[in-house]
């Protein structure tokens, strides 16, 4: 199952930018299902605007495939993918069983490049040996 996290201060929204989220829905989701696994807060005292404040946010996403928001700053979004984690930047508040029949269906059938992406990775990349051949890699 992949796991996905949304910024959200209702639970069923993506509503929130990725720094100032006052939390996150993390699911586990797979072609068929989707289920919620944790939900993340941060205390008040947790939301200053300053930029001490991202490691933390990006370390409770550990193990997350993606996070959904309507915005993330350059180093936020930095931090993320050096953790692994794909942010997606929304245009508009979402609904998340929108955005989780939508997972459900690409990790089914594909079309959307970051789970493409992870589901190669989580299922293994029969070729990449080869690759290194390919390329001239030595031990």
């Amino acid at each position: 199952m992949l796991r996905v996290a949304f910024a959200s201060s209702d639970r069923s929204t993506v509503n929130q930018h990725f720094g100032a989220a006052a939390g996150f829905a993390v699911y586990a989701v797979d072609g068929e299902r989707a289920r919620l696994v944790e939900i993340v807060e941060f205390p008040p005292a947790a939301l200053d605007a300053n930029e001490a404040r991202l490691p933390a946010r990006v370390a409770a996403l550990a193990g997350c495939g993606a996070v959904y928001c309507l915005a993330a700053g350059a180093s936020a979004v930095k931090q993320l993918l050096a953790a692994g984690v794909q942010p997606v930047r929304l245009d508009d508040e979402t609904g998340i069983d929108l955005l989780l029949r939508q997972l459900s269906r690409a990790i089914r059938a594909g079309g959307i490049d970051w789970v493409d992406k992870a589901s190669r990775r989580r299922d293994g990349d029969d070729t990449r040996f080869g690759r290194m051949l390919d390329e001239g890699w030595e031990e």
